[in-house]
């Protein structure tokens, strides 16, 4: 874009690129030209105007607090924001910045600020405005399904590829699973293609027995990637507990479960690597109909409806764990399957193409690399398993491990009282409560930033595990 422009650059930062979109066309033809990931806040003393933006997917954090008189302030976690006290207001309104859209503010002379629009400026579906300038070879029309798999093994490698852009080391964390594989594949490909010298290191995580492991160890050998095995135990675990919900700002079960793998791999990579852009799988499940219950999908239009409702979540749950757990650690994420031409053009397609089949999830997926020989055949078709599942055994799952220490520290009487001790959200299970104490502990009055619990839908699951659905236990039984 810089060249098609021909913009003169004064810095190698990449943000400078907002201001000179900025100068050319104003914030509307700003923000729908910015091709990846980011929260800003803009400021044009000039015509008065301050601006805030954030990404489609809300794949970086923003938050903000304003008062009644034109208070602001910004901060890309809430933890920099609770703590500031205003004289117009006991209690400081925190809250985050919704993905897919920027806000326009007046500026006044005294220095505060009055709000003029909230503007959703791109829906996941549209093609983005910057798919004009892109280098994307061209894609053939119609939905026959070699022109469609065709087409998302360019888009895919095309997210890989535009992703490299960087001058510290790049790694990939690798669960062994379908997504984290095929970026970790792609990834290694593109990287020799453009003569970068270091090998590619790969990251697993797990307990003893942890399936992940396994077949992580499996695709690091077919694609010949610098691997790192993490081990860790229950306890390990269980002490992460705290600050993980305080890197999180959430008290969400399953993002809690994930995250503490997550975290702790982020902290080994920090501490013994030298790789600090870290590719992850993060957003596939969502965009490609991934999570077991989309078995039970009663229409491809609901499983679509429900896609879509993922991913303008992933704000609040996937991408809050992945982008939380590694900054903490001074890593930067990026996450090829939410590139904004991949995803809009994998939404575009026929709902029926993008259902599970043959009793398999991510079926079109697995099928458009099925000839490639990126990963293995037994890891191209694994069935889904969740990352909080899969980095312990099956006969003890970390979220078994999790229930057992809590039932400890949560009583029944506890338990009794909770609608009244956490009216808003009040958690149904020892876990919930046990996360929710610690939360509030950081955050105490902060609850309304999860609006609600991730759980699967359309069946009657009571834990958001997917080790207690039927489709997975015939899956592991078969």
């Amino acid at each position: 874009m810089q060249q098609h422009f021909e913009f003169e650059y004064q810095t190698k930062v990449d943000g400078e690129i907002i201001l000179h979109l900025y100068d050319k066309g104003g914030i509307e033809q700003t923000i729908c030209m910015l091709d990846g990931v980011f929260a800003f806040v803009l400021l044009d003393t000039a015509n008065k105007k301050v601006f805030l933006g954030r990404d489609t997917y809300g794949v970086r954090p923003l938050f903000k607090a304003m008062t009644e008189d034109g208070f602001l302030a910004v901060c890309s976690e809430a933890k920099g924001l609770v703590t500031l006290k205003h004289s117009a207001t006991p209690f400081l309104k925190v809250e985050p910045f919704l993905p897919g859209h920027y806000e326009v503010l007046d500026l006044k002379p005294n220095g505060k600020v009055a709000s003029v629009e909230m503007v959703k400026y791109h829906h996941c579906r549209d093609e983005p405005l910057h798919a004009l300038y892109d280098n994307v070879e061209k894609l053939f029309p119609g939905f026959e399904i070699e022109t469609v798999k065709n087409n998302l093994r360019i888009l895919f490698n095309n997210a890989v590829k535009k992703r490299l852009m960087t001058d510290r080391r790049i790694g990939c964390l690798l669960s062994g699973g379908l997504d984290s594989s095929l970026v970790a594949a792609t990834l290694l490909k593109q990287l020799k293609e453009a003569q970068v010298q270091y090998p590619l290191q790969t990251f697993a995580i797990g307990m003893e027995d942890s399936p992940d492991l396994l077949a992580a160890r499996k695709v690091a050998d077919h694609i010949g990637s610098e691997h790192y095995e993490v081990l860790f135990n229950s306890e390990e675990g269980i002490q992460a507990l705290d600050e993980v919900i305080f890197s999180l700002e959430t008290y969400d079960i399953t993002t809690v479960r994930a995250s503490v793998g997550m975290y702790l791999i982020s902290k080994y990579i920090r501490k013994n690597t030298d790789s600090v852009v870290i590719f992850s799988g993060e957003g596939s499940d969502e965009l490609t109909q991934g999570y077991i219950y989309f078995h039970k999908a009663p229409s491809p239009e609901k499983a679509e409806e429900e896609s879509e409702r993922l991913l303008r979540e992933l704000y609040l749950f996937d991408v809050l764990r992945a982008d939380r757990t590694t900054a903490a650690h001074g890593l930067e994420l990026r996450v090829p399957f939410l590139d904004h031409r991949f995803s809009s053009y994998y939404l575009s397609l026929p709902p029926e193409m993008r259902i599970p089949k043959n009793g398999i999830e991510k079926h079109l997926l697995r099928e458009t690399f099925e000839d490639s020989n990126l990963i293995p055949k037994e890891i191209l078709w694994r069935p889904k398993e969740a990352f909080s599942d899969g980095i312990t055994s099956v006969k003890n799952s970390w979220f078994k491990i999790l229930q057992e220490y809590v039932e400890h520290q949560v009583d029944d009487a506890m338990m009794a009282n909770a609608a009244q001790k956490f009216p808003f959200n009040t958690p149904k299970t020892k876990e919930g409560y046990y996360y929710r104490q610690i939360f509030e502990r950081h955050y105490p009055g902060r609850a309304d930033w999860l609006s609600h619990y991730w759980m699967p839908k359309w069946i009657n699951a009571t834990d958001p595990s997917a080790r207690t659905l039927t489709h997975y236990k015939s899956a592991v039984k078969a």
